[in-house]
């Protein structure tokens, strides 16, 4: 069981933990969650051990083992599956002894002790994790010095995975993974056997891989069984009843207080003012609930509103190299409210054709068209990085309202979440979601036609995630996004295009589909920055043949349940404008034949009516049946 004690720690003067306690069975598996800033990732260190609290400890069985992965990624010449094995010190210390032991005994201790940990089982094991994150084979022999940051901290993952901790430590583990990453790692995650806690912004990974929630909130901790969306629920019903029990003792303290300010001076109820008088002061207070309101995100809207396409591509392919290009035969166009989201695996080129549609690539060849007029709004991760240390966000205001008032640049950074000290604050001592919040509105500040998201979410906390959904889904200009976050997929596109084999196509279906797609996939590709069209074998081909065919006859299907809905809101909806007319008394007595022509048409549509919703019920049964065979 792991124990927090009365922890207490402040930093800069600001205290993050407040006596905060709790104790996680062994076994559980818990998601931390907090406000950007509330001190998860420092809580996961004070419990490696990594920071000394200023008060209280941490506790757990000496046998344990913690597992944390590490802040700095691998490199050097180790192949990844050498640096996985190689985070075993235990196997790679008794291997190492066993090439060089010749008492008889010590050999046999530490064969048998070889044989107790799986040793000779361990490659396939970490073999299988690395597949799972996305490495194949042929990527699992390659050194790590010739991966990127990102890919690095997937071998770093793995490398904790393997060890198989009994306290399992994990810093927001999807930052790093596409989407079928994260799918393998919520499988892993829910059959793993020993205690997990993990600090995640991922809904959906935080209602199917744990069955506790931990709340960090105002220094204090608090445990909730079940998933992310438990939580919400018993927090909100928790919020209502200390309301309600607030307003009830606050009412009693006014009755009391009434009582003893009226009979204070009268000899006869100077005692029973005297005993209210003590129980006012043992009442002990409830504290009302403080505001936690998260700062809107907002996007200015477009000036003026530009003609559809804005983009047209045809026949284009896209890469850095003249003779190697990524993608290949792109044959699409984006209109100006379109909402599209990118899918495929991280190293497919979803970034690329970001860069491609926003103007940052040059297409290398084939035909692209763009409105004289569009605008572009950018925004990836990458961009944290790249955020000058020493500059404040009022410094960055400044730089694009060179010309107007101190209040008028306060009042754009109020806006976004930025008040007076925030503004002043250096941007080496912002937190990630601050940072992504400046540069959210750096992206987005001239109001583009166009605005191109890049792993938005990856620093934002959960309730910040729903902020920009909403702005996404209020914001007048097209939206290109790329996102692990299935829930901000679903809730913001109404698109879908498929980045992969070496071009990128519209995806007739909807993310349960791609999901499912991706587990009859489940073989895992190169991971290669440097694939060129058509250069990449595939040894799942026939299968991947057999999950097209399935989707290809489930996708007419599809269009004509939605295409019967369509008929039927459209229907519903003339028949309530008649009923509106038929509605007002005054048409009856100056237009009778109106009433006569329109009541006509009401029974002609209701008729209409039955029989789009009897196509549509078919439809809809036709649709699903045919979905459940695709998937069996």
């Amino acid at each position: 069981m792991l124990h927090i004690n009365d922890l207490t720690y402040r930093i800069e003067g600001r205290l993050l933990l407040d006596r905060a306690s709790v104790g996680i069975p062994a076994g559980h598996k818990v998601g931390l969650i907090g406000r950007n800033g509330a001190g998860k990732t420092t809580l996961l260190r004070i419990v490696t051990g990594e920071l000394s609290p200023d008060d209280g400890s941490v506790g757990f069985p000496r046998s344990a083992r913690l597992g944390y992965v590490a802040q700095e990624a691998p490199g050097g010449d180790a192949t990844l599956i050498e640096w996985v094995l190689e985070a075993d010190h235990e196997r790679a210390s008794l291997l190492a002894e066993a090439e060089t032991a010749t008492d008889p005994q010590r050999i046999a201790d530490i064969h048998t002790r070889l044989g107790d940990i799986g040793a000779h089982a361990a490659p396939a094991r970490a073999a299988q994790i690395l597949a799972g994150l996305g490495f194949d084979e042929a990527a699992q022999n390659r050194p790590c010095r010739e991966y990127s940051g990102g890919w690095r901290m997937r071998v770093a993952l793995a490398a904790v995975l393997f060890l198989e901790p009994e306290i399992l430590l994990l810093d927001e583990p999807t930052n790093y993974l596409d989407l079928e990453g994260t799918l393998w790692l919520e499988s892993y995650l829910r059959a793993y056997p020993h205690t997990i806690l993990m600090v995640s912004h991922d809904r959906n990974l935080l209602n199917r891989a744990v069955n506790s929630i931990l709340h960090l909130d105002r220094g204090r901790l608090t445990l909730y069984s079940g998933g992310y969306d438990d939580f919400e629920d018993a927090r909100s019903e928790q919020q209502r009843l200390e309301g309600k029990l607030k307003k009830k003792q606050d009412d009693e303290r006014k009755r009391i207080t009434a009582f003893v300010d009226r009979f204070r001076a009268k000899a006869t109820k100077a005692a029973q003012a005297q005993s209210r008088l003590k129980a006012l002061a043992k009442m002990k207070p409830i504290a009302a609930q403080v505001d936690d309101r998260v700062v809107p995100i907002a996007f200015p809207k477009p000036e003026k509103a530009l003609a559809s396409p804005l983009i047209r591509l045809e026949g284009v392919a896209a890469g850095y190299e003249p003779d190697k290009p990524i993608l290949c035969n792109i044959d699409l166009r984006i209109d100006n409210d379109d909402r599209i989201a990118l899918l495929g695996q991280n190293g497919n080129g979803k970034s690329t054709f970001a860069k491609l549609v926003s103007g940052r690539l040059s297409p290398l060849r084939g035909s692209s068209w763009s409105h004289k007029n569009l605008s572009f709004g950018y925004f990836a991760q990458h961009q944290l990085d790249e955020l000058s240390e020493g500059r404040t966000p009022f410094d960055y205001i400044t730089g694009l309202m060179p010309d107007a008032s101190e209040a008028e640049r306060r009042a754009r950074l109020g806006a976004a979440g930025f008040g007076f000290d925030r503004a002043e604050n250096r941007c080496d001592t912002l937190s990630g979601g601050e940072k992504a919040r400046l540069l959210l509105l750096l992206a987005t500040f001239h109001a583009p036609h166009i605005l191109v998201l890049d792993e938005p979410t990856n620093h934002l906390d959960v309730d910040s995630r729903e902020t920009l959904i909403r702005a996404l889904n209020d914001y007048e200009g097209a939206v290109i996004l790329i996102s692990h976050d299935r829930h901000l997929v679903e809730a913001c596109a109404d698109r879908l295009w498929l980045v992969g084999n070496g071009t990128v196509r519209p995806f007739e279906g909807d993310m349960a589909d791609y999901q499912r797609m991706l587990l009859d996939e489940r073989s895992s590709r190169p991971a290669r920055d440097d694939k060129a069209c058509g250069s990449r074998t595939d040894d799942r081909a026939e299968q991947r043949r057999i999950a097209a065919g399935r989707r290809a006859q489930v996708a007419p299907l599809r269009r004509a349940m939605t295409d019967a809905e369509r008929e039927v809101n459209r229907l519903t909806a003339h028949i309530a404008n008649i009923d509106a007319k038929l509605a007002d008394p005054d048409l009856y007595a100056s237009e009778p034949d109106t009433v006569q022509k329109l009541s006509i048409e009401r029974g002609q549509q209701a008729k209409a009516l039955a029989a789009a919703e009897d196509i549509w019920l078919a439809a809809t049964e036709a649709f699903e049946d045919a979905s459940s065979l695709a998937t069996s």
